[in-house]
């Protein structure tokens, strides 16, 4: 798998959506290897915010995701986003991604681990940038949104988790008893990699778990609906209307489970 190292990519990353954008490289261990995570977040506001723990796509820390965390933080979070491969792992494609995730997707304990990780990595930064931890929640996409949803069964104390268009199938749905947060789900209704057999064991193991969930289904949407770069039409394509409607929703749920 080729490699490239996020310091050099995040060189151009500053300026692209605004002035105060500021993405900093944050390098962490995990059992002795190297890991590599971007904060994100708007400089101009010095007053502590919320922060959003963000697992990206397959294809890991890039800067389409350092966009993205931009995108759902803007001046109201600061966001961190995970490495859920190591540093020296950055897929260039989507067969390189695909090998990457499958190696984290088969051993949710790994999976876990790498994630609950970050967000004590996140945690660290609260004296560095204006961040209120006591106000976390984390979000995810794609396979990122899979790995969210795994924090939660994890039984992690967290403010609240939201996948988006993300994978919803886990290997022990009882797992589910250990949610402490609340959850939100937003998908595509005409998702073809998250079939309604997965939809509806999802719902079959939140409601046994008696977790507070919801889920949004957006009609006429598929899979990566919020990823501009997303171009296989009728499988994974970017929906501009969904993704608003999406963001919204997920700003509607941190304001509650929050309390902002």
């Amino acid at each position: 798998m080729k490699k490239t190292f996020p310091t050099l990519l995040l060189a151009g990353v500053a300026g692209l959506a605004q002035a105060d954008m500021v993405v900093k490289a944050i390098s962490y261990e995990i059992d002795g290897e190297a890991y590599e995570g971007m904060l994100v977040y708007d400089d101009a506001v010095k007053e502590q915010r919320p922060g959003l723990l963000m697992v990206p796509n397959w294809m890991g820390v890039t800067e389409n995701a350092a966009k993205k965390a931009y995108r759902a933080g803007g001046s109201e979070y600061v966001v961190f986003v995970a490495d859920m491969y190591g540093k020296d792992i950055r897929p260039q494609d989507a067969d390189e991604a695909g090998e990457a995730a499958t190696v984290v997707r088969s051993d949710r304990a790994l999976m876990r681990k790498r994630v609950n990780a970050a967000l004590d990595v996140f945690k660290s930064q609260a004296d560095k940038v204006a961040l209120d931890i006591s106000k976390l929640g984390a979000i995810g996409f794609c396979f990122g949104g899979g790995v969210v949803l795994e924090l939660a069964r994890a039984g992690t104390d967290i403010g609240g988790v939201v996948s988006f268009h993300g994978n919803l199938d886990t290997p022990d749905p009882a797992d589910a008893k250990n949610i402490q947060t609340s959850v939100l789900v937003l998908r595509g209704a005409n998702d073809p990699f998250v079939p309604p057999e997965q939809v509806d064991a999802f719902k079959k193991e939140m409601r046994e778990a008696n977790v507070d969930w919801q889920m949004n289904s957006y009609g006429g949407a598929v899979h990566s609906f919020s990823d501009p770069t997303a171009n296989m039409p009728g499988k994974a394509e970017y929906n501009p209307v969904v993704a608003e409607r999406a963001f919204a929703a997920m700003h509607l749920f941190f304001n509650e489970t929050l309390g902002e």
